[in-house]
């Protein structure tokens, strides 16, 4: 019986993760001007890095379905819709909560009212890793 965390797979995750993280913090560095702040403060690094790590862990968890699981093998595309259904809540959640919010300058998606960059990055990203990585291969 061929094991999910084999150590290939185990590698295969780790590389991931540290790409992720990499391509997330660059993500919320250049993202983070769209926003006013965070819990009613300043948008520090030690804030983009803890967000950078929660997207970093979704997208290494979400690489797990489409390792292991048959189906989503090789319908990567898969990973974008997830991704953007997980943002679009995550941010919905946060901006009805005042956890925070966007400036002038932060382009909004017109019927679910989220912003742009945000409801696309956990999905654009872990699609196109996946993809780079050839997790739709053998």
């Amino acid at each position: 019986m061929k094991s999910i965390m084999s150590v290939r797979n185990g590698k295969k995750l780790l590389i991931i993760f540290g790409l992720a993280f990499s391509l997330n913090l660059i993500w919320e560095n250049l993202h983070s001007y769209l926003y006013v702040h965070y819990q009613g403060g300043k948008i520090t690094e030690w804030i983009l890095l803890k967000a950078a790590l929660f997207d970093a862990i979704f997208t290494t968890l979400l690489a797990v379905i489409f390792i292991a699981v048959g189906y989503f093998k090789n319908r990567l595309w898969w990973s974008l819709v997830i991704g953007i259904i997980f943002a679009v809540i995550l941010e919905r959640f946060a901006l009805s909560t005042g956890r925070w919010a966007y400036n002038d300058l932060m382009p909004i998606i017109p019927l679910i009212k989220t912003g742009l960059t945000p409801t696309l990055q956990l999905g654009l990203i872990s699609f196109g890793l996946y993809k780079f990585l050839k997790l739709d291969k053998k």
